[in-house]
């Protein structure tokens, strides 16, 4: 904080430049400045050629783990670039050359990570969108983005199901403004996609072609603030929001973070059990650990049914990996389908060193849990889509904090974070407000919206001068932990008390029976809102469901107080989640409301909404009655 351009400058030595920054920090240039100024670089060539060429040919660089396919394969550094290469050449044969876009539409396979190192080699900007995504969602997306070329599979494979991904494409592609010259369709053995004439290409001769006919593509120089990526992110207004993010910076930041914020050194196996549709997946499962040097897990599974809830257990195991990344939720899952652990005394994990949670606020009770049965520091950590990086954390390289449950620690080196409250003051530690970040955002962090500048002013900048609005609320105690209580629209105002979603999902996670639970402010005509808890019991638990609702409406009384006014507890058997398991309060909250909504594009089972609206409307809440 105190010198950033030199902090910056020195870790920018870690990342090998064609012409260095001409200057580390540009406050004249950009929105609020960009970072490395003037550096030209690639961010392929550092992921792969300089590892190559710098002793790790040999050493294992992806390996590829599909339960739900019984496939794995290993590529090494030497492999995984010369198919990089292969790949990169293929794209530039369709004319798209550096700042063109490119959409994969693509499943958990080495395909998927292999486009995005290729496009990244030839300068093209690759937008991911999650596969199975729907149509319409994709469409808006292909509007945005104009991208020269989509790369897509025949289907992703869920646990008992195969997902055809070809007539979403084809239906997305009718509903897009924007005509899509050409795609490249990688048929996968679980279904044979349609090919549209013209259009659509089939990969596997494509790639046989290119194969006989030895074609590489050379990296291609892009400045430090050329896009690597778009990633696109729900708009409230419909349009969705092209977060941007750039080369130099975006290196800088990832490579410094694999040693000292995950403790990971360059040759060690690190697994991110996320998608590469999203964020935490760009940067940890492709960028992060090839950046460094490590071996990277690409993991087509599920926490739990794939066969069980041990599969986590075995893939730490069989691959070594010393530290896992992945989602509270499937925590959540685990401990559902086998809350004593039992799963994790089956297998080796001496290796395993260290678990890290992100994507969703971690509760306590979630957190101990793990830590007791894997004897090793459980970290949860708080980033966004945005910054593309941690904001606040325990660094494990740096040297562990002492871990409070229910905070992600301190914010993370370059991070200024601040509580705020709405007239952009800072409020005294403990006090509740708007978690803000003090301009400029470090590396990485993102400098703009894809062509879309002053929506980025006006959704991030406009309301806290100064700052950079995550839209999440909380506080920080008096040691500066920061404590993520959730988005800005989940501090419910009961009868004038500002009190906070998160909290009372804490107190709910913390009885004996409930596996995971969901906390939402519901329209009330005295008090304006009031709390609603939808919980889903442990697996084997054979207490009457009312019983329980009584003990955790007594328990929130106990922990919070009759200010809560929390009367309602709901048992149900799941809860509606995205695809990336996080749970989708705002689209329940509407249901209870009896407010209109629309289907999420992320849900991963439509049918639970169903289930809520039932179970709400057997207690004769509002939209449910």
């Amino acid at each position: 904080m105190r010198d950033p351009e030199g902090f910056w400058g020195e870790a920018a030595q870690a990342i090998d430049w064609y012409e260095p920054a001409k200057k580390v920090f540009d406050p004249a240039s950009g929105i609020y400045g960009r970072w490395f100024s003037g550096g030209v670089c690639n961010t392929c060539y550092n992921a792969l050629d300089r590892h190559v060429a710098g002793g790790r040919a040999n050493q294992t660089a992806l390996i590829y783990d599909s339960p739900v396919t019984k496939t794995k394969a290993a590529y090494s550094y030497a492999e995984l670039l010369a198919e990089v290469k292969t790949l990169a050449a293929m794209i530039a044969d369709f004319g798209v050359g550096k700042g063109d876009r490119v959409i994969l539409y693509m499943p958990m396979i080495p395909e998927a990570v292999m486009a995005m190192l290729a496009c990244a080699r030839i300068g093209a900007v690759h937008s991911v969108v999650f596969g199975g995504f729907a149509a319409k969602e994709l469409a808006t997306r292909i509007d945005d983005a104009k991208p020269k070329l989509i790369l897509s599979a025949s289907c992703g494979i869920e646990p008992g199901r195969v997902v055809t991904y070809k007539p979403l494409l084809d239906e997305a592609i009718r509903l897009a403004n924007y005509k899509v010259p050409s795609c490249m369709i990688l048929q996968r053995p679980q279904a044979q996609a349609e090919m549209t004439a013209g259009r659509d290409h089939d990969w596997a001769s494509l790639h046989a072609k290119a194969k006989k006919e030895n074609k590489t593509a050379d990296c291609v120089p892009v400045a430090a603030t050329d896009p690597l990526y778009i990633l696109y992110t729900s708009g409230t207004t419909g349009i969705p929001k092209g977060v941007v993010r750039d080369n130099g910076g975006h290196m800088v930041a990832l490579k410094w973070s694999m040693k000292n914020l995950y403790g990971v050194d360059p040759g060690e196996v690190y697994w991110c059990a996320s998608d590469v549709g999203w964020v935490v997946g760009h940067s940890y499962i492709v960028y992060g650990p090839l950046l460094h040097g490590c071996t990277s897990i690409l993991y087509e599974g599920k926490p739990v049914g794939t066969p069980d809830a041990g599969a986590f257990w075995r893939v730490i195991s069989e691959h070594g990996a010393v530290a896992l990344f992945t989602a509270p939720t499937a925590f959540r899952a685990i401990k559902k389908e086998d809350p004593k652990g039992e799963f994790i005394g089956k297998y080796d994990l001496s290796k395993f060193r260290a678990l890290f949670l992100a994507g969703e606020r971690a509760d306590p009770d979630t957190i101990k849990w793990a830590e007791n049965l894997l004897k090793v520091p459980v970290i949860d950590h708080w980033w966004q889509t945005e910054t593309g990086w941690c904001i606040a954390g325990n660094p494990m390289g740096l040297g562990m904090l002492p871990v409070k449950h229910g905070s992600p620690t301190v914010p993370m080196p370059g991070y200024q974070v601040d509580i705020v409250d709405e007239a952009s003051k800072p409020v005294p530690a403990n006090k509740m407000g708007s978690i803000v970040v003090k301009l400029p955002m470090p590396p990485a962090c993102l400098p703009t919206l894809w062509e879309q500048d002053e929506r980025f002013k006006e959704s991030y900048l406009a309301e806290f001068p100064g700052y950079y609005k995550t839209a999440d609320a909380g506080y920080k105690d008096d040691d500066g932990y920061v404590y993520v209580m959730g988005r800005t629209d989940d501090i419910i105002n009961v009868a004038g008390h500002r009190l906070s979603t998160g909290g009372m999902e804490e107190v709910l996670s913390s009885h004996q029976d409930v596996a995971e639970c969901a906390v939402m402010g519901i329209k009330d005509e005295l008090k304006g809102e009031v709390p609603c808890g939808f919980v889903v019991l442990k697996a084997g638990v054979n207490r009457p469901p009312a019983d329980i609702e009584k003990e955790i409406v007594a328990l929130v009384r106990e922990k919070i107080g009759p200010v809560a006014a929390f009367k309602l507890a709901i048992t149900v058997k799941r809860l509606p989640k995205t695809r990336s398991g996080k749970i989708l309060r705002g689209t329940m909250k509407k249901i209870a409301d009896g407010d209109e909504w629309k289907m999420p594009a992320t849900i991963d089972d439509p049918a639970v909404l169903d289930e809520i609206g039932v179970a709400l409307k057997e207690k004769g809440v509002g939209g449910g009655a």
